[in-house]
């Protein structure tokens, strides 16, 4: 297989992802491994919605050794796991975007797992973003409920 990528990644000044892991921004982070963190993302597209990712800097799923896409299955399984234990959602969403016409903004693979809002599905228009308490609150549900 050739490491090349035909992949129109976004472009972004520093990624903000990996602030957050350095703890130079505030964000929730619900759990780390060895490998993956587990966020409670501010724009909730579902409830709740959590992003999962490695803790290496990857821009997309293609750049993934085997050992990070199995640490990151395991991780988005668990993250499923605790939203329907604390929300007993009648589904759950799971989503990952590669490339600007896929719709990822930021350029550090992670994927999205949200319970679905009432009517079903998830919010893929606009979101007004949640405060950090309030993405902490999320957590602290989440956590309570394993």
């Amino acid at each position: 297989m050739s490491n090349e990528s035909s992949i129109d990644l976004p472009e972004n000044d520093g990624c903000p992802f990996c602030a957050y892991l350095r703890g130079e921004r505030p964000y929730t982070i619900l759990s780390r491994t060895a490998d993956t963190a587990t966020f409670v993302t501010r724009e909730q597209r579902g409830h709740p919605h959590l992003l999962v990712l490695p803790l290496r800097h990857v821009p997309s799923i293609l750049e993934l050794t085997d050992s990070e896409a199995a640490a990151i299955a395991v991780e988005v399984r668990n993250a499923a796991r605790l939203i329907d234990l604390a929300y007993s959602k009648p589904g759950i969403a799971v989503w990952q975007n590669n490339g600007v016409p896929a719709g990822q903004a930021i350029s550090h693979v992670h994927f999205h797992i949200a319970g679905t809002l009432k009517g079903g599905g998830t919010e893929f228009g606009p979101v007004e973003e949640i405060s950090i308490e309030e993405t902490d609150e999320i957590a602290k549900k989440l956590l309570g409920a394993s």
